[in-house]
């Protein structure tokens, strides 16, 4: 006998579970901890929106990605997460009808989606600032980012959007309050693929990010020393001995005197936007700290994430028991709070962000001593 459609939602849980006693204390800690995770994920993420679009200084490739990391998890504080608070109060029960669980469950797995696939490309843009410098400030500018975003978001809805036409099923699950896959075994249910997806995008930003690692690491490999004369004509020192140095400065318009006998037929670059473009090493270290913050974001959004992961898959897979409750709702709530998190991340592991949001929200300005005009590379 197939359940009728206002059943078909909670069809796929035990017996025992859907009768099971609810302890008033798992409830208010829930709604308390709940709360606390909607707060500090509309506020912090929205402080962070606003320093980002206050301070110009920050208008620039990597925070625009950030920026708009946090208007994914503003979306999902403030549009989901009320609707879970709201089914934990009512005792585990959604009470708004199927059209609204399915379009509260298409904007949690596309929030999901979009941050796996933006942090995908986050971690590709941290890869070309640090091994390709030069491309990366030329080529990644405003709208080029704008095109990333617009592509983010598109792949995210094309993820998202089959599920709301009951390919892969939107539901409510009571063990997680919240309506979203409706994970049963994989020959039943076609949400496996989704979930691969997801996996294999985690695990390819993992492998961006390790080759970053690589690269910086071998950068750093001690060479031995060799003393090769360098030969000088007016103080130019050229040769297989010089460092480049002296046709570094020149070439950035500091040289005097002659043309290197090297560097004939090369003009002299005395565009102050050009000599910035090549004395780089406080940009290189600023583009490092940058590429370390957003590899902090991805690793805590894959140990939020990853506990309901394996529990999605086990649903998919095992055939015994199911799930703990107690695993399921702390992997669940583990899961909400991504979406509070990445505000102190981005404040405590960034520097840049930590002088500007002190200027420019708290207002507190510090003396600082004025830099050189020009760095030894």
């Amino acid at each position: 006998m197939i359940p009728p459609p206002s059943m078909a939602n909670y069809s796929h849980a035990a017996d025992h579970s859907l009768l099971q006693y609810v302890s008033p204390l798992a409830t208010f800690l829930k709604l308390t901890s709940l709360g606390f995770i909607i707060g500090v994920g509309v506020v912090g993420n929205l402080l962070i929106s606003i320093l980002l679009v206050k301070d110009k200084s920050l208008h620039r490739a990597p925070y625009y990605f950030l920026l708009d990391l946090c208007a994914s998890d503003i979306l999902r504080s403030a549009v989901c997460f009320p609707f879970v608070f709201t089914s934990v109060k009512n005792g585990s029960a959604w009470t708004y009808g199927t059209l609204t669980c399915k379009v509260i469950a298409f904007l949690g797995v596309l929030s999901c989606f979009h941050t796996a696939f933006m942090l995908f490309c986050v971690s590709v843009t941290r890869y070309l600032a640090i091994a390709h410098h030069r491309f990366y400030t030329k080529r990644l500018t405003f709208w080029t980012c704008l095109a990333v975003i617009c592509m983010v978001w598109t792949l995210s809805v094309a993820m998202a959007f089959p599920p709301v036409l009951d390919v892969g099923t939107y539901s409510f699950i009571r063990e997680e309050d919240q309506c979203t896959f409706q994970h049963r075994s994989f020959r039943a249910n076609d949400s496996l693929g989704f979930m691969l997806l997801l996996a294999l995008i985690l695990l390819a930003t993992q492998l961006v990010y390790l080759k970053l690692i690589f690269f910086v690491h071998d950068r750093r490999k001690m060479k031995p020393v060799q003393f090769v004369p360098a030969v000088s004509q007016n103080w130019t020192f050229h040769g297989p001995g010089a460092s480049g140095q002296a046709a570094a400065n020149w070439l950035a318009g500091f040289g005097r005197g002659p043309t290197p006998p090297t560097l004939l037929g090369i003009r002299q670059n005395t565009n102050a936007a050009g000599r910035r473009r090549l004395l780089v090493l406080d940009e290189f270290k600023t583009e490092k700290r940058i590429s370390r913050m957003f590899y902090v974001v991805t690793f805590f959004f894959l140990a939020l994430w990853g506990p309901y992961l394996v529990a999605c898959y086990w649903r998919v897979f095992a055939r015994g028991p199911v799930v703990p409750g107690g695993y399921l709702t702390a992997a669940v709530w583990m899961s909400f709070a991504q979406a509070g998190v990445n505000p102190f991340i981005c404040i405590f592991s960034n520097r840049e962000l930590r002088r500007c949001f002190s200027a420019t929200l708290l207002y507190c300005r510090k003396s600082r001593l004025p830099r050189e005009p020009y760095c030894v590379i």
